[in-house]
């Protein structure tokens, strides 16, 4: 079984490649193949879904990168981690946990919290 921050580090992993097909592959790997995420902003499901919403959040933060804050934990087959967005060597614009079900080695659910958002300066 892959431990919380395996799970955590696959998952930014997706969020953070900007090649389709490479993150594609990532989608797919980290996520069961019905899987769903939520959070206030977005929402998407299965892969294909999940993937468009990931490419989408990419147009709107250029350039951004997701980056575990802190040590994910978890128990029995929930994990939570934090995240922060930000332009390498620059301020955060996104602070955030996530929430995660996981089942036969991959994320079935996520639901997402959004500490703090700002738009990127232009």
């Amino acid at each position: 079984m892959k431990s919380p921050h395996e799970i955590a580090e696959q998952y930014l992993a997706a969020w953070n490649e900007t090649d389709a097909p490479r993150r594609r592959a990532l989608v797919e790997q980290a996520f069961g193949r019905e899987a769903s995420y939520q959070d206030p902003l977005m929402s998407g499901a299965g892969h294909a879904g999940i993937d468009a919403m990931i490419a989408g959040a990419q147009v709107q933060f250029p350039g951004m990168r997701f980056t575990l804050a802190g040590t994910p934990d978890g128990h029995h087959d929930v994990v939570r981690f934090s995240w922060t967005l930000a332009a390498p060597g620059q301020a955060p614009v996104a602070h955030g946990s996530d929430v995660a079900t996981i089942a036969d080695g991959r994320i079935s659910t996520v639901i997402g919290f959004l500490d703090k958002v700002s738009q990127p300066a232009a």
